[in-house]
């Protein structure tokens, strides 16, 4: 009789959480004498795949060579441990992955070819479930920025991305939406306007993102005043009882695969149009919307630099908009300073609910935004008369209904929320006098971020001048709130560097 080989794997390895935070990409360590790692060829930056009690997860391999793990264990970052769902010392496979094969349309990408749905629809699936590694959405990403999506691009990896997460149908032919392009600091009109809105019986289901590169995004601004972690099944009780809801889109599966792109496009400071559009637009087709209003403040320092560069945008936002049969408008709103007087997640809840409140102190602007935005809204949505939506959407601020409305919107979510306030406060004089000429918002936004927001809910800064406002020397430009010591130093010393924020002048 002949004697038969009986190929096996490598034993496995034994799971060891490390507590490395990697953000949103699995990635995992072995040791370079691993049996596992010279069994199987593996290198630095290898793709493996994990598999765990009929669990299995993509992941990037690092190597060690020092004594942090046995040859025998596998050390999981804290992504990788909560994908796998694996408990300490479980039995770990890894395996070569299969080759992503979608992969080859990003190379025809790279190489000047045009792609369809039959192109975007693989890529974008394999993308949402993680077969990608961050190399490679990087080339995606610069394929299709460096060479332009044209529109019918831009439609089919619009669809691509509704497709491959969940959608939302409410009953009604009318379901309204608003939605920024961002790139302006304190611009946190969304509970305002979803509460004026809801106030007057449209039905207003708000998925809002988490900041990326920001000091705040809506759902953290949110988070201080209520819980935003709703599933779809509480989304769609809230808007039932309320009609309005404000959560974050992040936890439910509405384009999966924009969150993972944008991680990307925002570490590259990549933003293209096609992209931009299809980010925005999957969302609210995904939610369910049928008329939306778009927010495009233009600005020196904001995301939109000219008009000539808002009204290219509004054209292809339009576009792909009558594509999927949305109604939409657009409103280019000012874009020179940031908005309100808070910069960071609780100094803007702040800012929205004095607001609503009615308070003398309410920052102006940011109630005028508010109100010409729910105003389009209104409009578009057949509730007010053309040119009539700002004075009906300033009119239930001013009656309180607006306020009631977000009250009882925040308790169907879970609950109204104090927004907390900074232990560390200190002020950035006016080195000189004159009239402030520039706040320049990308430099603004970078001094909350290093204040500590939008982590630390209560950093950020508050503003206290404003475009045209005389100062004179030692005078408060803005007060930079921390919960640190450090934090606060850290955010100072940017300040105090020769960063010029502000810009004063005769």
């Amino acid at each position: 009789m002949k004697a038969e080989l009986a190929l096996q794997e490598p034993a496995p390895l034994r799971a060891r959480r490390l507590g490395i935070h990697t953000q949103h990409e699995a990635v995992v360590f072995m040791r370079t004498d691993c049996h596992v790692c010279r069994s199987e060829g593996l290198t630095a930056h290898s793709r493996v795949l994990l598999l765990a009690g009929g669990r299995q997860v993509l992941a990037t391999l690092y190597q060690v060579s020092s004594d942090l793990l046995t040859t025998n264990e596998i050390g999981l970052s804290e992504s990788a441990w909560s994908r796998l769902g694996a408990d300490e010392g479980d039995a770990i496979h890894v395996r070569h992955p299969e080759r992503v094969e979608s992969f080859s349309r990003v190379r025809a990408r790279l190489f000047g070819n045009r792609l369809g749905d039959q192109d975007f629809a693989p890529i974008l699936s394999d993308v949402s479930s993680g077969r990608y590694s961050d190399i490679e959405l990087a080339a995606f990403i610069t394929g299709t920025s460096a060479f332009p999506l044209d529109e019918a691009e831009t439609v089919a990896l619009t669809r691509s991305m509704v497709e491959v997460g969940d959608r939302l149908v409410w009953p009604g032919g009318t379901v309204v939406d608003k939605h920024c392009v961002g790139g302006l600091p304190g611009n946190r009109t969304t509970p305002i306007v979803v509460a004026i809105v809801a106030a007057h019986g449209l039905t207003i289901p708000k998925t809002s993102s988490r900041a990326i590169t920001s000091p705040a995004g809506t759902a953290d601004t949110m988070e201080t005043m209520a819980p935003v972690d709703l599933t779809i099944e509480q989304i769609r009780r809230v808007v039932e009882e309320e009609s309005g809801c404000i959560v974050w889109g992040g936890a439910v599966r509405l384009s999966p695969a924009d969150d993972v792109l944008i991680r990307v496009e925002r570490a590259l400071d990549l933003d293209s149009e096609g992209q931009l559009v299809a980010s925005v637009m999957s969302k609210k087709i995904a939610a369910g919307s049928s008329h939306l209003v778009l927010d495009l403040p233009v600005g020196p320092t904001a995301k939109v630099r000219s008009e000539a560069a808002a009204i290219a945008l509004s054209d292809r936002l339009s576009a792909v908009a009558t594509a999927f049969g949305l109604r939409s408008r657009i409103v280019l709103t000012d874009g020179t300073q940031p908005v309100g007087r808070g910069i960071g997640p609780a100094l803007e809840a702040h800012d929205v609910l004095r607001v609503l409140q009615g308070s003398a102190g309410a920052p102006i602007d940011l109630k005028e935004r508010a109100c010409a935005l729910a105003g389009a809204l209104l409009e578009l949505g057949g509730r007010a008369q053309t040119r009539e939506g700002r004075q009906l959407a300033a009119r239930a601020l001013d009656d309180g209904r607006a306020w009631a409305k977000f009250q009882r919107i925040c308790e169907a979510q879970g609950g109204m929320r104090v927004p907390p306030t900074a232990r560390q406060r200190s002020p950035i004089l006016a080195s000189s006098a004159g009239v402030v000429r520039s706040i320049d918002n990308r430099r603004i936004a970078k001094l909350a971020k290093l204040a500590g927001a939008p982590d630390a809910k209560a950093a950020g800064v508050e503003l206290h001048v404003r475009l045209g406002d005389p100062v004179v020397v030692g005078e408060p430009l803005c007060t930079v709130h921390a919960q640190t010591p450090g934090e606060l130093h850290y955010a100072l010393d940017y300040a105090w560097s020769g960063a010029a924020i502000f810009e004063i002048g005769d």
